[in-house]
């Protein structure tokens, strides 16, 4: 399937994640001015822009990091809560641009952990382990593995995150997210500091994510991996968003060259 046909066929999806008027201001600095943001069911978007263009703040308001002074954001049609946990208890995960692995846990044990938002059992069964405690923990620890498997590391479960190789380590931060059972992925430069290689296997891995029926937010700053992946791409400048559409229309839009490599002489 081409870009252009993915597009195409998304023009009747449902919306996942609205945000209309998006506004946070740092002191005298205002670092996302009035952004207007839309993700439909079954598209990856990518979210680029030249350093300081506020991309990552954006998603911080996004998910609950940072409170927008101003807009709303609503996730399935409702207001999105105002903390992180509980954002990722309503349906979004997220990685983020610096590794945040426990280091001194074992892949397994990180994902587990992002199995905890949707376990129920109270203090007494835990303490007791017994019930539903037992059953939780037994369906964690399946879902935990199936995971490790899915983004391609079968084999690393007992090893500590700090010892897995970089590239391992970014796929073992989309398993602990993809833990959390979400409805909408965001992703946070998921190939900063990777080879060609490693960037084409986490393309390929967001793409089988795609195909489980889950969109996903990109942000990159390598090019050749935001155009050969989304559906749709958004360009923020300055806070605001310069444009959007199809990767070849954006690629091609003048004023995106210019913001990043400067008006011509």
């Amino acid at each position: 399937m081409t870009v252009a046909t993915a597009v195409d066929t998304r023009l009747d999806a449902r919306p996942v994640l609205q945000a209309s008027g998006v506004i946070k201001r740092f002191g005298g600095l205002t670092a996302v001015g009035g952004v207007d943001f839309s993700v439909l069911e079954g598209e990856i978007v990518g979210l680029i822009g030249p350093n300081g263009a506020g991309k990552t703040t954006f998603f911080n308001c996004l998910t609950g990091l940072e409170v927008p002074d101003e807009g709303r954001i609503t996730y399935r049609g409702k207001a999105l809560p105002r903390r992180p946990h509980a954002v990722t208890k309503a349906g979004l995960a997220r990685t983020f641009q610096n590794i945040r692995l426990f280091p001194d846990m074992t892949a397994l044990e990180n994902v587990l952990v992002g199995r905890h938002c949707r376990t129920r059992a109270g203090v007494l069964e835990a303490v007791t382990r017994m019930g539903r405690f037992r059953r939780e923990e037994r369906e964690s620890l399946s879902r935990a593995r199936e995971l490790l498997s899915f983004v391609g590391l079968p084999s690393s479960g007992d090893w500590l995150a700090r010892n897995l190789p970089y590239g391992d380590q970014r796929r073992l931060e989309v398993a602990r997210a993809l833990a959390t059972e979400p409805g909408l992925l965001l992703l946070d430069e998921p190939t900063a500091g990777m080879n060609p290689h490693e960037t084409a296997g986490v393309m390929a891995l967001v793409r089988r994510i795609r195909e489980q029926g889950l969109p996903v937010v990109v942000i990159e700053h390598d090019m050749r991996f935001i155009f050969g992946l989304c559906d749709r791409v958004v360009v923020l400048v300055q806070g605001k968003v310069l444009t959007e559409g199809a990767p070849a229309e954006v690629q091609a839009n003048p004023a995106v060259v210019e913001a990043y490599l400067g008006k011509p002489a």
